[in-house]
């Protein structure tokens, strides 16, 4: 038995808010898809990943259009891509309303998951890849109220400046940090 014990880390990803910062550094390329496991992996490093969540609103058909269903159809394919590859989704809700699309519940779910994975003591940091700042209240009691690092990734050309202030360390990350995480579509 080692004397050391690995870091244990658990990794936040705000879905909508990833996939935008992604689109607007086009990621992933024509053709591609991004690998966030492999993303993950690499946050991660040589420590031990504990948990790593995506959090997004589910889309619905809610015109009874083909365009509509096809979304649908793209995302849960993408969602079950993640799921079988270890990532626990966590479904929030969108809201249709007046052509203006919403998320709602999503960036509350993530902020009582890094809460309570504090003070259950599931790591040791947590890796939020998020640039709402609606987090920082559940950051600032993982950080003061548990004693936990957390890590803020965000993309430059956008990135957080609340996050990056309240975090232990920040990560920002340019489109050639992010072209490794693709491969080609099946």
């Amino acid at each position: 038995m080692s004397l050391f014990k690995k870091e244990k880390v658990a990794i936040y990803i705000d879905g909508s808010n990833t996939y935008n910062k992604l689109k607007k550094l086009g990621l992933p390329e024509e053709g591609k898809r991004f690998d966030f496991s492999a993303f993950v992996d690499h946050l991660t490093g040589s420590r031990q990943l504990v948990s790593k969540r995506y959090y997004v609103g589910i889309v619905r058909n809610h015109d009874n259009s083909e365009k509509s269903e096809e979304l649908v159809k793209k995302q849960q394919q993408f969602l079950e891509t993640l799921r079988s590859s270890g990532f626990e989704v966590k479904a929030g809700k969108i809201m249709y309303d007046g052509g203006r699309i919403r998320e709602k519940g999503v960036d509350v779910k993530l902020a009582i998951d890094l809460v309570v994975g504090a003070a259950d003591n599931l790591y040791d940091t947590a890796i939020v890849i998020s640039s709402d700042t609606d987090l920082i209240p559940a950051i600032k009691y993982a950080l003061n109220g548990k004693k936990k690092k957390v890590e803020y990734v965000g993309f430059a050309g956008g990135p957080s400046f609340g996050m990056i202030k309240e975090c232990t360390a920040q990560r920002l990350l340019v489109k050639e940090d992010l072209s490794s995480f693709q491969y080609l579509k099946e």
